[in-house]
């Protein structure tokens, strides 16, 4: 699938992704409605979109390399990919049909062109990059390895800082937890 946005937007919401993740925590934390039937259904898909997010985390050394190894050898996009599952997730488990619209409002609006201009970019880096854009889906991941390649690092891992993204889960986790056990 070919992405085509106009620049000025794709630039403009790239600076508006990190105040939408504030706007969005924040309706998240006032217009969920947990239970405990909500959260064993979707407290596992946000984890296993963290897990996502994680092994493709220890995999990334930005503008260093073409990322293809683990879950890049299934999509290229992984952590967002990652993002949407655990924004699926907690959606689930907040019991919101409102919350779940503006996840997938913001994901269209605000994460798809982000995805064009980091390909764009990648394109600059990395003369190989079209050949395995050929190969590795953008988004919804292939079922068998396009590539092998390096094993996941730890170093990669921190360096990215994605165990800011584990602590807010949990955050978002306890938030839940506390909402259901009050009975909000």
């Amino acid at each position: 699938m070919k992405l085509s946005f106009p620049k000025p937007y794709a630039d403009f919401v790239a600076r508006l992704r990190v105040l939408c993740g504030f706007a969005m925590v924040a309706s998240f934390a006032w217009f969920s409605h947990p239970d405990m039937r909500s959260l064993v259904f979707g407290l596992p898909i946000a984890l296993a979109g963290l897990a996502l997010r994680g092994w493709a985390a220890g995999h990334l050394a930005k503008n260093q390399n073409l990322a293809s190894s683990g879950p890049y050898a299934y999509t290229r996009n992984p952590l967002y990919l990652g993002t949407l599952l655990v924004a699926a997730g907690l959606t689930a488990a907040s019991r919101s049909v409102g919350l779940g619209l503006l996840f997938a409002t913001v994901f269209v609006a605000v994460y798809l062109p982000v995805i064009e201009l980091e390909q764009q970019h990648l394109r600059s880096l990395f003369p190989d990059y079209a050949s395995y854009a050929a190969r590795v889906p953008m988004l919804l991941p292939r079922w068998t390895r396009a590539d092998e390649g390096r094993s996941f690092a730890w170093k990669l891992y921190l360096r990215n800082g994605e165990y800011r993204a584990a602590a807010g889960f949990l955050a978002g986790v306890l938030w839940l937890l506390w909402k259901a056990y009050a009975g909000w």
